[in-house]
């Protein structure tokens, strides 16, 4: 690969610079992977650690983001998640013209005392932690990719019939619909930033260094009652949280 080195610049600062400016000019494209960085290296004539070096800068920029156990990509758009009183993740993902997808990880009826988020959930829902939940775990996607991971917690008594609606149905609004609950909006979405555990950098498919966006909240029925807790993570790179009066 012909490269020019500059005197008095950084050759990882080099290195970047052509990088990004051959992803503007079309040789990568939007989703494509980067060669690795041992192909990066021989290819520029330097060393792994200046070639990691310069991918960093670029992740720093958004313009590549690094995929756990999967290499470096170009970045795709971020996605809007517009969180207003009827906040979908479908409907998220079909504006974008993409395919939506929740996989269910985790479908279970428990005492909520077992639950990591007990107290929150047992606060929100005004249960107790002998009470009995329903605990649904998702990992959403648009057209395969990972852009939410998911935990869903709702008061079995209060909504008979939910748990066998929910193993039909792969939507929590199709669920709710089927046992009588017609519609539900958003009583509040509380919203935080931290980096991801091991487990959601797999999931996620995100580098342990990345940001993620979280939010916790609660949904409630038209008659006012709280039928939900939430709490969710996103990749910073891929999502964005927009709030809607």
């Amino acid at each position: 690969m012909e490269f020019e080195r500059k005197r008095g610049e950084a050759l990882w600062s080099q290195i970047a610079a052509r990088l990004a400016r051959d992803i503007e000019q079309g040789a990568y494209k939007r989703d494509d992977k980067l060669p690795t960085e041992t192909q990066l290296a021989a290819a520029y004539g330097v060393n792994r650690h200046t070639i990691r070096r310069a991918l960093e800068e670029l992740a720093n920029a958004r313009i590549i983001r690094t995929e756990h156990g999967r290499g470096s990509f170009v970045n795709d758009e971020v996605m809007d998640y517009h969180i207003g009183t009827r906040p979908r993740f479908s409907e998220l993902v079909r504006r974008y013209n993409r395919t939506p997808l929740g996989d269910i990880l985790e479908l279970v009826e428990a005492r909520l005392g077992d639950l990591p988020e007990a107290a929150a959930a047992g606060t929100v829902l005004g249960l107790s932690p002998e009470d009995q939940v329903i605990l649904l775990e998702r990992l959403g996607t648009a057209d395969g990719k990972p852009l939410s991971l998911s935990r869903h917690v709702f008061p079995a008594a209060r909504l008979p019939g939910l748990m066998a609606a929910l193993q039909d149905n792969g939507s929590i609004t199709a669920a709710l619909a089927a046992i009588g609950v017609d519609d539900y909006t958003r009583r509040w979405t509380r919203v935080g930033a931290r980096l991801p555990d091991a487990r959601e950098a797999r999931l996620l498919r995100v580098a342990r260094t990345d940001a993620l966006l979280t939010t916790e909240s609660a949904n409630e029925s038209t008659d006012g009652v709280i039928v939900e807790y939430g709490c969710a993570c996103y990749p910073s790179t891929r999502m964005q949280l927009v709030f809607e009066p």
